[in-house]
């Protein structure tokens, strides 16, 4: 029997590769887009945070959009064209920015980009990957994903020293790997073909919602739960400084993550297409209990970074892990509308967790804030622990 990875369909890692180009362009930006503002464009932390929302905003309204679309048109690579395509031309703008208009023009074309694309990417990726080893292509295309997301920060790192802090040169160079995602997407993968004579029909026409079973609904819950014990990942930056970590080192943090959650996410969803589901997801919110709780009881940096690999790890173990649990139970030609509806829900979470461990910040603390997701997350292993005993393994 052949490894996994060597079983794995071509298309799925030139899906891989498409969102680890784009994820280098993107974050070569995005790691340095909030000094940008404020030292060169003179911006408010305020107006940044009302940027940053706005944007985060349009990418979750479009998601559930783009994914019931490509259901109903029956096509989901036109799509994930168009979405990445919006997010190649969004970089130039941010080189060209004089003054916040324009920095709130490319993020909210960068974010309707992103929104565009996720839902019709995830349900082609569903499409193109066998049932067995489903878990194994999700969580190579999440590790591929992952791998871009370090190295565009190393990147910007290494052309910020090199280059004496032209923030606009590196932003110029951020369109060069965005071209390449568009252009390897729409020459490297073939869509599966659909059955022609399939009458159209409405995804979320209330017959349709039905479809979508208390199964499927318990995943999007549950993956909600999840991202309220989760919260931004600025706070585990901020949670850094304060152990010690010198300003000018702090895309450290999100590079140290994002290398434990490349290398951990194709190992486990490997092992997610020979286990129970529900029994590694109540692993994965073990590790971010114990992430949570690292980080809430000590600012000394070793227990700092202790927390941050353990969130690293849970994401590789969760991620690819809650992608799977979506298309094993949504039918295949709900499939976009199923990821759209789930990256809403775990969307407005990420909003409502984010806004709560802000406030619990300011009000009682750092550590109170990692107490909060550290309850979080036992109450959504309860809710794992009460669904298995009403239920059999799955």
């Amino acid at each position: 029997m052949n490894h996994p990875v060597n079983k794995i369909p071509p298309a799925v890692w030139v899906l891989g590769f498409v969102s680890l180009l784009m994820d280098v362009s993107s974050e070569l930006i995005h790691s340095l887009l909030p000094v940008f503002m404020t030292t060169v464009l003179g911006v408010s932390a305020l107006t940044i945070g009302l940027i940053e929302g706005a944007a985060e905003a349009t990418a979750l309204i479009v998601k559930v959009f783009s994914g019931v679309l490509s259901d109903w048109w029956g096509k989901r690579k036109p799509l994930a064209i168009l979405g990445y395509g919006l997010g190649a031309i969004s970089k130039p703008l941010f080189a060209l920015a004089g003054g916040a208009g324009l920095v709130v023009a490319a993020r909210l074309i960068d974010r309707l980009g992103k929104g565009i694309r996720g839902a019709p990417r995830d349900a082609l990726v569903a499409d193109i990957a066998p049932p067995g080893i489903r878990g194994a292509s999700f969580g190579l295309r999440q590790s591929l994903d992952t791998i871009g997301a370090f190295l565009g920060p190393l990147l910007a790192m290494g052309l910020m020293l090199a280059w004496a802090n032209d923030f606009r040169a590196v932003f110029w160079v951020a369109i060069i790997p965005a071209l390449l995602a568009v252009a390897l997407l729409f020459f490297g993968v073939q869509e599966p073909e659909r059955h022609q004579d399939e009458k159209r029909v409405n995804p979320i026409s209330r017959e349709n919602l039905r479809r979508l079973t208390g199964d499927y609904w318990w995943v999007v819950g549950i993956g909600a739960v999840f991202t309220l014990a989760r919260f931004s990942e600025a706070f585990l930056v901020l949670r850094a400084a304060q152990g010690g970590l010198p300003v000018a080192f702090t895309p450290l943090v999100l590079i140290g993550l994002n290398v434990i959650y490349a290398v951990s996410a194709y190992p486990f969803g490997k092992l997610s297409d020979s286990v129970s589901h529900r029994q590694l997801l109540a692993w994965g919110l073990g590790v971010l209990i114990a992430a949570d709780v690292a980080l809430a009881y000590s600012n000394h940096w070793a227990w700092v970074w202790a927390g941050i690999s353990l969130w690293g790890l849970h994401m590789g173990v969760t991620q690819g892990l809650l992608a799977t649990m979506v298309a094993d139970t949504a039918p295949a030609d709900l499939r976009g509308t199923a990821y759209g509806f789930f990256n809403l829900v775990s969307g407005l979470a990420m909003l409502v967790a984010s806004a709560l461990a802000g406030l619990l910040w300011d009000s009682f603390g750092a550590s109170f804030t990692f107490v909060a997701g550290a309850g979080f997350g036992t109450l959504a292993l309860l809710a794992i622990v009460l669904h298995a005993a009403r239920r059999p393994a799955a």
